[in-house]
């Protein structure tokens, strides 16, 4: 059992991490398909991948560079990536110079990585390496798997196929491109609370189905693969910010078809027709986001004729995020790689409870912590931690008092002290039937060992509850 009462650097450490967390994350935005270049042409990744950096940790980091080093050149934060199959020289990447936005939020993108016919790969993930500019590394983080693709697909789409088909509550970019010029290439995104056309950044947003018969205020979500002709809703992953209903339709030579049904594909041409109006679509006119009225065919009533902005290409994004901080010591080392956990397993209970924590990249120099107590951990492989549970008495004396849950987050700590944090928490729940009517907190009666045993067999002999936070 841990000492509550021990004094303990490293987790006195944990604790102020806690009551104020200085983490640093990295967050990389990709499409889910790439297509291929062939002979002397470069398609360039589109949307090209962007990188994210957020949280204090950034701020702390560098100032704590800034003091060691005497120098205002150190800390600035730059970066290379590449694909995965490349060697380590830097000509065969692209540098990313980080400009810091108004949140505060370091931004750089890729704008001129491409894959050629040379490589004969299915599959591959980029590969971002950070540095601060005095030539200390900060670590090397993996995007997601990303199909390759020699050209968007124009056949009819089937359900079997689904590599290339669209869910419900899967994540998109949406870009236009006027005249098929690259040069004038707009992303649908949000900029201060409205829809914009940028040509700089791009947002993702999560797609839904929805059902086609219900008014706006409601808006049940349904699951399945998105057809055209389909009303869905598109959510801005990063700010919530909504769009109205939408019919999403086919386009093919600037015409919307309003009698296609069949499922939509990777880098499809399509329409966003308002809900319910009279033939009005999501537009954009140069950086601003309006409504288009169609035209109507009068010789082909399943047509209408749109203009150059109210045609967007669809493609799947992906994003992979990954949190560190080295508040607590002057990390020397590479943060990576960095751990992630994807799913927890609980075995056992009472004084025999083991947790098995499964994800990627774990190695044997980590250890589980439960908010700010360290966990008996065995490293088991590169995607498996198991660690035992500790007992709830190892928070402290308080334990002995509660009738409630106690819920805890969980960390991954590296021997030199570098903190991975995480969204899954640990809930320690007593048992119903022990909640007797005296009062414990004010008068403690005179047999308190057995009532202090009895509370503590109570905990022991705990509901553990596992959960991630949204």
């Amino acid at each position: 059992r841990s000492n509550p009462y021990q004094t303990n650097p490293l987790r006195d450490g944990v604790r102020r991490y806690l009551q104020l967390p200085a983490d640093q994350t990295v967050l990389i935005l990709h499409a889910k398909v790439a297509q291929k270049s062939y002979g002397n042409e470069k398609r360039f990744f589109c949307p090209p991948p962007c990188v994210y950096l957020s949280g204090p940790g950034w701020k702390l980091k560098q100032e704590q560079i800034k003091a060691r080093d005497l120098g205002e050149t150190g800390f600035r934060v730059c970066g290379y990536m590449g694909l995965d199959s490349m060697s380590s020289s830097l000509m065969e990447t692209q540098k990313l110079s980080f400009e810091e936005q108004p949140d505060a939020k370091g931004f750089g993108c890729a704008k001129a990585l491409y894959i050629s016919d040379a490589d004969k790969r299915k599959h591959f993930r980029l590969v971002l390496k950070l540095f601060f500019s005095n030539g200390q590394e900060i670590g090397t983080f993996h995007s997601k798997l990303i199909k390759v693709i020699s050209k968007p697909s124009q056949k009819k789409q089937s359900l079997k196929n689904t590599d290339l088909c669209i869910s419900s509550g899967s994540k998109v970019s949406l870009f236009n491109r006027l005249r098929s010029q690259t040069v004038s290439t707009r992303y649908l995104s949000v900029e201060e609370g409205a829809f914009i056309a940028s040509a700089r950044q791009w947002a993702a947003f999560t797609l839904h189905l929805a059902d086609e018969h219900c008014t706006r205020g409601e808006f049940p979500l349904r699951e399945g693969y998105i057809r055209y002709g389909s009303v869905v809703q598109l959510v801005c992953t990063a700010t919530g910010i909504t769009l109205p209903p939408l019919i999403i339709r086919k386009v093919t030579k600037q015409y919307a078809m309003l009698d296609v049904d069949e499922p939509i594909s990777q880098l499809h041409k399509c329409a966003f027709q308002f809900q319910g109006s009279d033939r009005m679509y999501l537009c954009l006119s140069t950086e601003k986001v309006i409504q288009f009225q169609a035209s109507p065919c009068p010789k082909e009533a399943n047509r209408e004729l749109l203009n150059d902005g109210s045609c967007w290409t669809i493609i799947g994004t992906e994003t992979v995020e990954y949190t560190f901080s080295e508040s607590m010591a002057c990390v020397r080392e590479p943060v990576s790689p960095v751990p992630l956990i994807t799913a927890l397993q609980l075995t056992g209970g009472g004084d025999v409870a083991m947790l098995e924590v499964q994800g990627e990249h774990f190695h044997a120099h980590l250890k589980v912590w439960f908010g700010d107590v360290e966990a008996e951990t065995m490293y088991r492989s590169p995607k498996s931690l198991v660690c035992v549970v500790p007992d709830v008495s190892a928070f402290g004396s308080d334990w002995r008092w509660l009738r409630y849950p106690i819920t805890v987050p969980l960390l991954l700590i590296r021997d030199d002290g570098l903190i991975y944090s995480s969204s899954f928490t640990f809930t320690y729940t007593p048992e119903q039937s022990f909640i007797p009517g005296q009062q414990v907190l004010s008068d403690v009666p005179q047999d308190s060992d057995k009532l202090l045993d009895s509370i503590h067999q109570e905990f022991t002999r705990t509901n553990f509850h596992l959960f991630m936070q949204s």
